[in-house]
């Protein structure tokens, strides 16, 4: 009975004794480009959160490899670049703007000029489309339509 107490208790306290991450660095620069770098790098795994506030276990090996290329000396460049070779452009926050990148930004600017040219294309087309379909009734169709147009017209 004492040890499933124990054991309750020790699920209990689990998360709230869990570890914090605890970085020392040698200087001020150092200690502001980590937290820079983890503040714009995008986590893997949450998509939606940067590495500093993830808690993902991926998260937490990129903040650690950034604590360690940080402390051998590399600078914010590098790091980001190493990132990016290892993870691809969805790591940032920003990716740039290249030609593989370019569709995404493009198409959708792309589809709104493609549909507005559709809608006036079309909306230019329907009278004419609707002479053809006139003309090409018989004597007998188009006195009967123009029978029905006076009906309506009168009422």
């Amino acid at each position: 009975m004492t040890v499933l107490i124990l054991m309750l208790a020790a699920m209990v306290q689990g998360p709230a004794m869990a570890a914090i991450d605890v970085y020392n660095f040698d200087s001020d620069n150092q200690e502001q480009m980590f937290r820079e770098l983890t503040r714009e790098l995008r986590c893997p795994k949450c998509q939606n959160q940067d590495i500093a506030d993830s808690n993902a276990g991926l998260a937490k090996d990129l903040r650690d490899k950034t604590y360690q290329m940080v402390r051998e000396g590399k600078d914010k460049e590098e790091i980001v670049d190493y990132m990016v070779a290892r993870y691809g452009n969805f790591i940032l926050y920003n990716p740039p703007l290249m030609a593989s990148t370019l569709i995404l930004w493009l198409g959708p600017l792309l589809v709104i000029v493609i549909g507005g040219v559709v809608v006036v294309m079309r909306s230019r087309r329907s009278p004419v489309a609707v002479r053809q379909n006139i003309d090409s009734l018989s004597a007998e169709e188009q006195q009967r339509l123009a029978a029905l147009l006076k009906e309506e017209e009168k009422q």
